[in-house]
């Protein structure tokens, strides 16, 4: 199976900003630890801080992956164009949070994705992101063989 990971703004910045909310650990060394702890899977990842270039990651991953764990980090409350995009592809979305947002700011308490997402795996950490995997891979198992839906 083929999943994108779809990391946006200052995710990058994950193991140094607001520790107490985030942690630790860098996202780059988490994600090592992503790929071999599915390595029969193909785990790609991205990070941007700019809101079309997610949206141009999320059309291009309908025909490339299987499909995508969605962390639109503060995009998730603010981003129309995030979810108008979501309605038009044909691929299976996880929104994942490694913060519980709906413990956050009352400004971060609202998703504009959560409707449109698969599943939505909030305030469990980085372990959101294997969640997320998890969940995708369960969902593709449980297809029937021949069928694209």
């Amino acid at each position: 199976m083929k999943i994108l990971i779809i990391n946006g703004p200052n995710l990058n910045l994950l193991g140094r900003r607001e520790p107490e909310i985030y942690g630790t650990q860098s996202f780059s060394t988490y994600y090592e630890l992503l790929k071999k702890r599915y390595g029969i899977h193909q785990i790609d990842c991205r990070q941007t801080n700019h809101e079309g270039t997610i949206i141009d990651w999320l059309q291009e991953a309908e025909s490339q992956y299987d499909g995508i764990i969605l962390n639109p980090a503060a995009y998730t409350h603010t981003s129309i164009a995030i979810a108008d995009c979501l309605k038009a592809i044909n691929i299976p979305v996880v929104e994942v949070h490694i913060s519980d947002i709906r413990k956050r700011e009352k400004f971060r308490q609202h998703s504009y994705i959560s409707p449109l997402a698969a599943q939505t795996i909030m305030g469990k950490g980085l372990k959101s992101y294997d969640l997320g995997i998890d969940f995708l891979i369960q969902q593709n198992i449980s297809k029937p063989q021949n069928s694209k839906d």
